[in-house]
């Protein structure tokens, strides 16, 4: 160890180090004076017999003799992480009951790739004559000329030879190499660029958001406003305001896809483009993003809930658009809402966060109607455009004929829209061809290997899919189990079936599939929206994917095939969750300069969330769904938390359950919490445990699951409840497993 063997520990200091692995406590470590570590540095430790990295939490400055501990190897060449950040990252481990360990990995991830940047090799042109000139490499030295530098691939692709033929010239003295710094990972952004002319009630709405902005202090509102109001020009004059003060803003998403348009309009705003943030994005250009946040080099970044966690040096403003999308919610590993961590951090950071949405969660409403945020209201679409006319088609009575999903007045509409030379959409949320194939013969279902769930033909790829595990089979031609052969039927539509139907009634039109699943990734669905927006296609068919916050200016009509389809789960959220989804598809209609339509196919056309879409009328529904909501005590009024115990063996998953449960009724009295008596009705202030119950989809992964879930008064202290009772449960062993999942969204 370079420096550090032949520092005594005496003349050492302390200090915390914090690694982003799954423990909860930092570990303490001897550091040489020389290093001059402080908190938020990074820097490499011994971990066990390997080396890794970790972040400094505390430094003891007159330390007292702690025994034999290790000695930190180096300090990282990163920035260092705020104190900010680090408290966020300590209320996250607090409330989620994650170790504190693998919430600081949320924040350091790509850090890993966070080195100094490389510098870039450019070729210039030296004057001389090379010993033997070519047609090419006259191209070379033509496109070279004027004494500017080019990165080989420029140079090459100008030219149009191979870059051996740089490399020979560079050779022969005829071009030089020189270093130079890399391409910024952002180009400055001018906040007065293209400001645009608001309408009166967004340029109200602009004022609040940006008059918080500068008074560098904590302000949530939500931004709520129809489907077209032009809720994202009244952010970006906060975002405007940001810049101006020096400051940093975040813009949060629920999907990559709606970044292509996004990125689009924020450079005819500003300029130039934000920087991107989510899976898409290469490893190295993350790590150089992180590093920009860090240092202020970057002033606005994009991107999905992990950009969250990002290092920002000065965060002035949060934006969380389509604020109610369950997009946000992480499940796996550290389970938290990036919506409700937003509005944390930005308390943490004295930042302005402005939660966007055209159909707000019942959370988020009830926070602005109670005073907790600020309400901004955008009651009409810009330019005085109508809101589309919604009409629903009784299936019992307008239904299609046997074996159709398009009924005759939906087809017929579909018809007459794309004579007209305009767009229609076909909307139903289930991707592949058919959710469920079965022998007409003997009756044989074909079901996931590893779950509790059927699968799903994709006839496009000849196979049967399992849209939980990712398991993947051919669909075979006989019946496996009684060999039947050309007995396999598809029950029930997916996108794909809907769009063979879609190909048989209108021969002629240009139709697009539009699903998350289809090959090509992120690159491939932006492809498909820009086309979809110049008008490329005369129908559209898709899943939940096209009903988030697009603009498609040539798009009349919105054919809703099954309304129906969320209406009959056990989650408390199936009625708000339907009408948010259903008012946003149904928005797409008539953004632009002609009229919209929505046909809407149910079964239920009386249920109330169809009832009030069909009206308009957003504040009847909302008035009565956070009425049940308030007399069940489920949140906002109360509090949720989930354990799902999962095992190879159901018999295993089963009995740690239990003894969870047993152990919840045998903790003793706390000032912090009352648990409900076993069996009987909970006092107001009480913690109820309800189960445990098979999971509603049992077997995922090859594991078994059952839930236990906490129900509790908005007053208790469910963290400590659940801590005491993790901690007088039994050990998971055996391959068990439980999951806390605290404000769950997830009720399968």
């Amino acid at each position: 160890m370079s420096g550090a063997e032949d520092t005594t520990n005496s003349q050492a200091q302390i200090v915390e180090v914090l690694p982003p692995v799954a423990v909860d406590a930092p570990y303490s470590y001897f550091a040489p004076p020389a290093l001059g570590l402080q908190p938020g540095d990074s820097v490499k430790i011994p971990l066990g017999t390997r080396e890794a990295y970790g972040v400094v939490w505390a430094v003891d400055a007159a330390p007292a003799a702690r025994g034999n501990l290790k000695m930190v190897i180096t300090r990282l060449d990163r920035p260092r992480l705020s104190q900010k950040l680090r408290d966020f990252i300590d209320w996250l481990a607090r409330y989620t009951l994650a170790p504190r360990g693998m919430a600081l990995r949320l924040a350091t991830r790509a850090a890993e790739e966070a080195a100094p940047d490389a510098l870039r090799t450019l070729y210039r042109a030296t004057g001389a004559t090379p010993e033997r000139l070519t047609p090419t490499r006259g191209r070379v030295l033509a496109a070279a000329e004027g004494g500017m530098a080019f990165t080989k691939k420029a140079l090459a692709d100008a030219a149009a030879c191979s870059p051996g033929v740089i490399d020979a010239l560079v050779d022969d003295g005829a071009l030089e190499t020189i270093a130079a710094p890399p391409d910024p990972i952002a180009r400055p952004l001018d906040p007065d660029h293209g400001a645009p002319l608001l309408e009166p009630a967004q340029l109200a709405a602009a004022q609040a958001l940006t008059a918080a902005v500068r008074a560098h202090a904590y302000k949530p509102f939500l931004l709520e406003g129809v489907t077209g109001a032009g809720k994202t020009e009244v952010y970006f004059e906060a975002i405007a305001a940001a810049l101006k003060e020096g400051g940093q803003a975040l813009v949060m998403m629920p999907e990559i896809a709606l970044t292509a348009q996004f990125l689009e309009r924020f450079a005819t705003r500003f300029g130039e483009k934000p920087a991107e943030w989510h899976s898409g994005v290469s490893p190295r250009k993350r790590a150089r993003i992180w590093r920009a946040a860090a240092t202020g080099e970057l002033s606005v970044v994009a991107g999905a809930r992990s950009a969250l966690f990002l290092p920002f040096r000065d965060l002035r403003l949060i934006v969380v658009d389509e604020e109610h999308e369950g997009a946000y919610k992480q499940d796996d590993g550290v389970s938290y809402h990036a919506r409700d961590m937003a509005v944390v951090r930005a308390r943490m950071e004295d930042a302005t966060i402005a939660l966007a949405s055209a159909t707000p969660s019942i959370e988020t409403r009830v926070n602005a109607q109670r005073g907790r945020y600020g309400h901004l209201k955008l009651d009409a679409r810009a330019g005085s455009r109508p809101m589309p006319l919604l009409e629903s088609i009784d299936m019992r009575v307008e239904g299609p004929p046997r074996g159709r999903w398009i009924a005759p007045r939906l087809a017929l509409a579909v018809g007459e829209t794309i004579s007209r030379g305009e767009q229609a959409l076909l909307f139903l949320n289930r991707r592949g061809y058919a959710p469920l194939t079965l022998c007409r013969v003997c009756g044989h279902r074909f079901r996931c290997e590893n779950c509790d769930a059927w699968l799903v033909e994709h006839r496009f790829r000849r196979a049967l899919v399992c849209h939980h595990c990712g398991h993947v089979e051919r669909r075979p031609d006989v019946c496996p189990e009684c060999e039947a052969e050309d007995s396999l039927a598809a029950c029930g539509p997916g996108v794909e079936r809907l769009a063979e139907e879609a190909a048989t009634l209108f021969p002629d039109a240009r139709i697009l599939v539009l699903s998350s699943d289809f090959p090509g990734g992120a690159e491939r669905l932006r492809r498909e929206l820009e086309e979809i927006a110049k008008g490329a296609f005369d129908i559209v068919i898709g899943t939940q994917l096209v009903a988030k916050g697009h603009n498609f200016p040539h798009l009349t009509l919105v054919g809703v095939v099954d309304a129906d389809l969320g209406l009959g789960s056990g989650d408390p959220r199936a009625a708000e969750r339907t009408f948010q989804l259903l008012n946003q598809v149904t928005g797409r209609a008539g953004r632009g300069d002609k009229p919209g339509r929505a046909l809407i196919q149910t079964f239920q056309p009386d249920h109330p969330v169809i009832a009030a879409l069909l009206s308009g009328d957003a504040e009847k529904f909302y008035a009565q769904e956070i009425a049940l909501r308030e007399r069940a005590g489920l949140p906002p009024f109360g509090r949720l938390a989930a354990l799902i115990v999962s095992a190879r063996d159901a018999a295993a998953a089963e009995a740690h359950a239990r003894a969870i449960t047993r152990a919840a009724h045998d903790l003793p009295p706390s000032p912090r919490y009352r648990v409900a008596a076993l069996g009987g009705l909970p006092e107001a202030d009480e913690i109820m445990l309800l189960g445990p119950a098979e999971a509603p989809i049992a077997l995922i992964r090859g594991r078994y699951r059952y839930r236990l879930l906490v129900k509790a008064p908005r007053s208790a202290d469910v963290q400590s409840f659940l801590r005491d009772l993790i901690g007088a449960s039994p050990k998971e062993r055996g391959g068990v497993r439980v999951q806390i999942d605290v404000d769950p969204q997830n009720f399968m």
